[in-house]
């Protein structure tokens, strides 16, 4: 029984497999991308439907052969939970009170991202800055609070739509913060009433657009760092141990000789 475990581990993780369960995997997200055009469902509906039941045949297949290859190991990868997941909630039947899972479906695409070691990288590095970008939300809840609560005060009664309550306030802030119309679609106009607007709004987008989302981006960028040195001394100190041993057995050889 171990052998064969030992051996379907191995074919597992030959390259060829792994390449052909990419290509499933990216061929299903365009079966399901084409189930959302009625042209194509109406001049192949049968033919996709038996195909993406079969790519999802493939992953259940998949899962169960890494199942029986790793045993219990199997449960303490997070990205085999993460692999078990996806395709579990694309078992669920897509009708009757679970019609509104069948959107669901399209998370298989997601295991693209269990195959391919950079892609894990990404994913690893943003779930490592998570306890540091936590603090960062936390500050940047606070300056939302604080200029909600002045944007209300100040901008309220002239702009009840955009400033009338805090929650309008903050959804405002937000959409000055990403700098989408901000400054003819909201700044402006403001300023037409209240001239000196900008003495407000500047510096909300000074600190909140350049200042603390990019302290997000250097936190995850710095998580990926670490990440990929860890990486890196794995490997090589796999390989200086791969080297040592080849040199013992090598002077154990030459000791033998003579």
């Amino acid at each position: 029984m171990t052998t064969f475990r030992a051996r379907l581990g191995a074919f597992l993780e030959r390259p060829i497999v792994m390449q052909a369960i990419t290509a499933v995997i990216l061929f299903n997200a365009v079966l399901l991308g084409l189930e959302t055009v009625p042209a194509a469902m109406e001049a192949a509906g049968p033919l996709i439907l038996i195909l993406d039941a079969a790519c999802l045949m493939v992953f259940v297949a998949e899962l169960l052969a890494k199942m029986v290859a790793k045993g219990r190991r199997f449960w303490r990868d997070g990205w085999n939970l993460f692999d078990t997941v996806i395709v579990g909630v694309a078992l669920i039947p897509g009708s009757g009170s679970f019609s509104v899972l069948r959107a669901l479906r399209i998370l298989r695409v997601l295991r693209i991202v269990s195959v391919f070691p950079r892609l894990r990288r990404v994913v690893e590095g943003l779930i490592t800055a998570l306890p540091g970008m936590a603090s960062v939300f936390v500050l940047m809840g606070i300056i939302f609070y604080i200029g909600a609560v002045m944007a209300t005060t100040l901008f309220g009664h002239a702009f009840p739509e955009w400033f009338g309550t805090l929650p309008n306030s903050g959804y405002t802030l937000f959409q000055i913060m990403t700098l989408e119309s901000w400054s003819m679609g909201i700044v402006r106009p403001v300023m037409e009433v209240y001239p000196y607007a900008w003495a407000f709004f500047l510096p909300f987008i000074l600190v909140t657009t350049f200042a603390v989302v990019n302290l997000l981006v250097g936190l995850v960028v710095n998580s990926m760092q670490d990440a990929h040195a860890e990486e890196t001394n794995a490997a090589t100190d796999a390989y200086r141990d791969d080297v040592l041993a080849k040199l013992a057995a090598i002077e154990k050889r030459l000791e033998d000789i003579k």
